[in-house]
């Protein structure tokens, strides 16, 4: 099999009308893939979606490739891999349509061989439209890369290779490979499959043959069992991969790739989760799929990045919210050690925003599981699926019944892993919400508070007898929001397994010790691990001195992310995350966050228990010397004393009003803040912040300085005003302006201000608490010079280089 990148020579355009064929007479636009072609539209406050899409406005787009097929490709059979195209695309080759998919996120295969005109100039062209289809931002295009199969009339098929564990025995591990080969061919042809395993230091391990016959038209599935000789385990702490390299005919470059862990998944409601017998915690994120400044589009490089940083963050698994997760982030996953629900739907049958894929559902499911277990099923980090995030339906008899089918359908796909559903019982019994809630005052008492709200409708008699069913099916219930049900379910229902598949951020300090009192529950993901865009603001502070402020969820326009993640957009950590690894038990050191003094007096109108508080670790804030400041610090300790140059301002008990959490109130004045935690009277860790001094200076740093000269590589510019001693300047924010030439483009600039109307695809951005990002992509291969300016301070210059890397095989 040969597989060709065709990442580069589109261009993209809208269409002009419905009988408008590619969009003739439009803009067209060069791009490289993968590529979001909504993120560069005018965002307005009439957008259709709202707040839910980030203000951006419904779109319809063209992407076109013109290529050459070589003559010796007759008798032989192309497919078009699309890992990702939003949405409801349709695909077209010459002209002549050769096939579509409704799901944005589902990776397809489209057969180009009886459209190709060999030795001539073909056309491809692909259409997407969307619009009000999620209550997120989903983008829109070829959102996730694009590649060419090209294969001989006898060959393995695409997914074609399966690798499963068998049995881990004390001094060898068994291992399937069972390969699907195909003959497109006239006439019957015997050809001998070879399958060769090497380990992780690239030796090999084992090797197997096997002759196969197939006549005209026939495919043929081949079992290979293999015996790996200590064998080294994946896991999420040594995340050891093997190659299996599985060919027919004896070319090398057809040959097939498949990376592979050896590993074993079971469950249970005494022992938890174990991956090869070992117990695992999940200390868990949900993320969305888009990659900040790029929009949706899932660069390699970008997918990556959010691995590295939420493993650094403390997180061990992913949850896909709420749809399946790129091939590239599961590759990091593998290669980084976390692990991965994967989720498939947000809507079964029953609408949740005007256009979304509910009308495409009842037609398409089966194939969408089946598209995501094919690309799945030799990614070791991948350990659950999801069939479903808030599905109404799983409150109903017939619900039940669909999400029976559903998991027996991927169970009879994939019987190595689990499968979960993350139920939000507030929906499932939402038709009968008032009878639900009397017992415990009614409906207004009830929603008074949110996370209160969830956690009586979670627990109710209703909530139970409604989901028992379709719970049932799973092997692993999914709870967002319902954490009452944790201790509550070991009695009434002891065979069942618990993960809180969506969590207030809020409560980890309540929501952690839960998890580890339960042995029913093994694991806890946040909502979210990683800001995004749309859902704007449901993390956000509102004050009623704010002129924007409303009493809502959702903020208004210009508000562009949800302000809910650990993380911001530029990656950056947010005082929450600190707070987490403390509360998980991997940090000892204190951690200072200060509260925006400059809304010290001021009224909070809402704050969700999506939010955090509005805080920053920060010392330095300048125009409010003498005014009075909210200092909160989280330590693992009984109470926290502050510091300002050495003399003691306060004492605070630690858990008075959260767990972990000292809060103290002081007065800002410059210096050295500390914070010294004490347990039992002695002094178990201090941590201190500076106040920044003197003029800002620009300080540019970058993840990488070469770069491959190819669509999956990125590097990300972090850009940053310190002072002399490098402390960071938080409470000075100044345009900055990023400029790149040679081999290498900006693809996208930003900060992680919540609430900007400043655009992707400027080159200008202001700071954010001190700080922006700027995301170079390389076009080919060579220098790369990069002069980042900011007023009148000293402008900063990087020289990087992108090199052609040769594709290994």
């Amino acid at each position: 099999m040969a597989v060709i990148s065709f990442n580069d020579g589109w261009v993209c355009r809208a269409p002009l009308g419905p009988f408008a064929a590619g969009g003739e007479g439009a803009p067209a636009v060069p791009v490289r893939l993968p590529h979001d072609a909504l993120r560069d539209a005018q965002r307005s406050p009439e957008a259709p979606s709202g707040g839910a899409g980030a203000y951006y406005p419904p779109g319809a787009f063209t992407y076109l490739k013109s290529f050459t097929v070589p003559a010796e490709w007759e008798g032989r059979v192309v497919r078009l891999e699309v890992q990702g195209a939003f949405r409801r695309a349709q695909v077209f080759c010459s002209d002549e349509f050769a096939g579509n998919r409704a799901d944005g996120y589902a990776r397809f295969f489209v057969d180009l061989t009886p459209y190709l005109r060999h030795g001539r100039e073909n056309v491809l062209r692909i259409e997407v439209r969307s619009g009000q289809d999620s209550r997120w931002y989903s983008g829109a295009g070829l959102h996730r890369p694009v590649l060419l199969h090209v294969d001989a009339p006898v060959h393995v098929v695409p997914d074609g290779v399966r690798v499963s564990t068998l049995r881990l025995e004390e001094d060898q591990a068994v291992v399937e490979v069972a390969t699907t080969v195909a003959n497109a061919g006239l006439s019957t042809r015997t050809a001998v499959l070879s399958t060769t395993v090497t380990g992780p230091d690239g030796r090999q391990v084992e090797r197997e043959d096997t002759p196969v016959t197939l006549a005209p038209g026939e495919r043929s599935l081949l079992r290979q069992r293999l015996y790996l000789q200590d064998a080294a385990l994946w896991s999420p702490d040594q995340p050891s991969l093997h190659t299996a390299r599985v060919g027919l005919g004896g070319d090398p470059l057809t040959d097939v790739l498949v990376t592979f862990g050896v590993r074993t998944v079971t469950v249970d409601p005494r022992k938890g989760l174990r991956i090869n017998g070992d117990p695992v915690l999940l200390r868990g994120a949900c993320v969305h799929h888009d990659n900040g400044p790029l929009g949706a589009a899932a660069v390699g490089r970008a997918e990556e990045r959010r691995v590295e940083l939420l493993k650094a963050a403390g997180f061990n698994a992913i949850r896909a919210a709420h749809n399946p997760l790129s091939p590239a982030m599961l590759d990091a996953c593998d290669r980084l050690g976390v692990l991965v629900v994967d989720e498939a739907f947000d809507v079964w049958t029953r609408f949740k925003t005007p256009y979304d894929y509910a009308a495409d559902f009842p037609q398409r499911w089966a194939a969408d599981l089946e598209a995501m277990v094919a690309k799945d099923h030799n990614h070791p980090s991948v350990v659950m699926y999801s069939i479903g995030n808030e599905i109404v339906e799983v409150g109903t008899a017939h619900g039940a019944r669909l999400a029976r089918t559903m998991a027996e359908h991927v169970r009879t796909l994939d019987p190595t892993r689990l499968v979960t559903n993350g139920v939000n019982m507030l929906l499932a019994v939402l038709d009968d919400l008032p009878a639900v809630l009397e017992p415990d005052g009614g409906l207004n008492e009830a929603m008074a508070s949110m996370d209160d709200a969830f956690s009586t409708i979670g627990a109710s008699e209703a909530a139970t007898r409604r989901t028992t069913e379709s719970s049932a099916a799973l092997d692993v219930l999914g709870l967002n929001y319902a954490e009452s049900r944790y201790a509550k379910d070991r009695e009434l229902f002891p065979h069942r397994v618990i993960v809180g598949s969506e969590t207030f951020p809020s409560k980890i300090g309540t929501l952690w010790p839960l998890v580890l009192q339960n042995p029913n529950v093994i694991g806890d993901f946040t909502w979210t691990g990683w800001d995004y865009l749309g859902e704007v603001g449901i993390g956000a502070t509102a004050y009623a001195e704010d002129p924007q402020a409303v009493a809502a969820l959702e903020r208004e326009y210009p508000y562009l992310t949800a302000w809910c993640g650990d993380l911001d957009i530029t990656g950056w950590r947010r005082p929450i995350s600190y707070y987490r690894e403390i509360v998980f038990g991997l940090r000892t050191e204190p951690y200072i966050a200060v509260l925006r003094p400059q809304h010290h007096d001021h009224t909070v109108t809402m704050q969700s228990p999506w939010a955090w508080s509005d805080s920053v670790s920060s010392w330095t804030w300048p125009g409010h010397e003498g005014a009075p400041v909210t200092v909160e610090v989280y330590a693992d300790a009984d109470e926290v004393a502050l510091l300002l140059d050495g003399t003691e301002l306060t004492r605070a008990a630690v858990g008075a009003q959260r767990p972990v959490i000292a809060t103290s109130e002081t007065v800002y004045r410059p210096g050295e803040l500390a914070a010294v935690a004490y347990r039992g009277g002695r002094e178990v860790g201090r941590t201190c912040l500076s106040t920044a001094r003197g003029p800002a200076r620009l300080v540019v740093t970058v993840d990488r300085e070469r770069l491959r000269a190819d669509d999956a590589d990125l590097a990300f510019a972090s850009i940053e005003l310190r002072d002399a001693a490098g402390r960071l300047i938080t409470g000075d924010d100044r345009p900055v302006t990023v400029q790149v030439d040679g081999a290498a483009v900006l693809a996208g600039m930003c900060s992680a201000d919540p609430g900007t109307a400043a655009r992707f695809d400027a080159c200008t951005w202001t700071t954010f608490d001190g700080r922006a990002l700027a995301v170079l992509r390389p076009t080919r291969a060579g220098r790369v010079g990069v002069t980042v300016t900011c007023g009148a301070l000293e402008p900063v210059t990087l020289a990087l280089t992108a090199e052609e890397i040769p594709a290994q095989r």
